[in-house]
């Protein structure tokens, strides 16, 4: 499936089991934890696990995005994993 990122198309894939999983334990984690970046680490992971080529992006290249893109994307990629409860707070 297509998304619009920053004006431009990009693919993103349904995320698997496991890395349902990997997201979860990593909202877990942060959510333990106090910082401004708190969520940023989850919306990498979501977005590095659905989208083609963006395993190659770094930790600087997504400081580079804005928040609100990311943000756009990574409920996008959640909503087409069958993932909508969470993006609206509800837990899964």
């Amino acid at each position: 499936k297509t998304e619009l990122f920053m004006g431009e198309e990009v693919t993103i894939s349904k995320l698997t089991v496991d890395q349902v999983t990997q997201v979860r334990d990593v909202y877990t984690k942060v959510s333990e934890t106090e910082g401004d970046d708190q969520g940023f680490e989850v919306l990498r992971l979501i977005i590095r696990a659905s989208v083609e080529g963006a395993q190659e992006l770094t930790d600087e290249d997504f400081n580079q995005f804005p928040i609100s893109e990311l943000s756009s994307l990574s409920k996008a990629i959640m909503t087409f994993s069958g993932l909508g409860d969470i993006v609206e707070g509800k837990p899964a």
